[in-house]
């Protein structure tokens, strides 16, 4: 696990989940973030500590089940600014992201949870990336359209074909590949939940472009790819109106939703799960979970923030890491 921003919530929402729920995680957690950040939070809320601390990775994968922290060394000695966006908490979001990256890709973890970051503070830190997606697929050694975003909730699960872009440029940017490549990967993802129903295709235009009157999108792009997907084996419906679908699936008449863009699916998810939600990166080596929402800067040390999308992110990525994700 890596908190994100260390000004934000996400080491104040892991010290208290872990405190309510030490053994929330059956295996072995490691957080990697600054330790400087979590040690303030436990002493602010009078929580014994939630974690034995690492002076190295090393041994890592040998270690018995439970819950550790480690700080990297360009860490080290960072002073964390709760309830401030600034860089330095950018910078420190980004090397702690990093090393969680190194200690995936030699094997040593098999799983990801990640906290909430700041994407203008993590690039103005020298990370060239938006988010965790593409630092995570780069690293990876993957392109941005080799992996997708999903939303998972408990009654709607919504893919995206485009992510974070100007409206502007959406339509440019959909293409009859992508589509069919996200509803592979979204088919599998549901497979491994044990979740039924075809993943229903949401139009770009309004009316799902009512037959040509209000966009050729639908005619040209998305229908050909569903019919393609449908070809390859795969469960998928559409296009469908935006403005019916996430209604029809959230009541269980489809596994999923594939949105055209990022509000398009995210606003629904949200209005239905804004506290439970967990992003899921599909199409990654490893499993990589996270909570749905921002860093929440205001939120710091109030206590009114949740843990509840930590929490979901947290026991996703185990029993998905354990493949047990059938059982949930």
């Amino acid at each position: 696990m890596t908190p994100g921003d260390p000004g934000g919530l996400g080491p104040e929402l892991a010290v208290r989940l872990l405190a309510a729920e030490p053994r929330l995680f059956p295996g072995r957690l490691v957080i990697v973030g600054s330790l400087a950040a979590l040690d303030m939070h436990q002493r602010r809320l009078g929580i014994e500590s939630v974690y034995t601390r690492l002076d190295s990775l090393d041994d890592v994968s040998t270690l018995a089940p439970g819950v550790y922290g480690f700080e990297p060394e360009t860490v080290k000695g960072s002073q964390p600014a709760p309830a401030e966006c600034v860089e330095e908490g950018g910078r420190v979001a980004g090397e702690c992201l990093q090393t969680s990256l190194d200690i995936l890709n030699r094997g040593d973890a098999q799983g990801l949870v990640t906290g909430p970051l700041c994407k203008s503070t993590l690039m103005a830190a020298g990370f060239d990336f938006p988010g965790h997606t593409g630092f995570l697929a780069e690293g990876a050694g993957l392109a941005q359209d080799d992996v997708c975003m999903h939303l998972c909730g408990p009654k709607l699960r919504v893919s995206l074909v485009t992510t974070h872009l100007p409206l502007s440029q959406v339509a440019a940017e959909i293409t009859g590949e992508r589509i069919v490549h996200c509803l592979d990967l979204t088919c599998r993802f549901l497979e491994k939940l044990g979740v039924d129903g075809p993943v229903a295709v949401a139009g770009l235009n309004p009316h799902a472009g009512e037959d040509g009157l209000l966009g050729r999108e639908e005619i040209e792009i998305i229908a050909p790819a569903v019919k393609q997907a449908q070809r390859l084996g795969l469960q998928a419906v559409g296009p469908l109106p935006g403005d019916t679908v996430f209604h029809l699936a959230a009541c269980g008449e489809f596994g999923a939703v594939l949105a055209m863009y990022h509000d398009q699916g995210l606003a629904p998810l949200k209005a239905l799960h804004f506290s439970d939600a967990v992003n899921v990166t599909l199409g990654l080596p490893f499993v990589r979970t996270s909570v749905d929402h921002g860093t929440g800067f205001d939120l710091v040390g109030t206590g009114r923030a949740s843990t509840s999308s930590l929490r979901s992110a947290v026991t996703l990525a185990s029993r998905l890491v354990s493949g047990k994700a059938r059982s949930g």
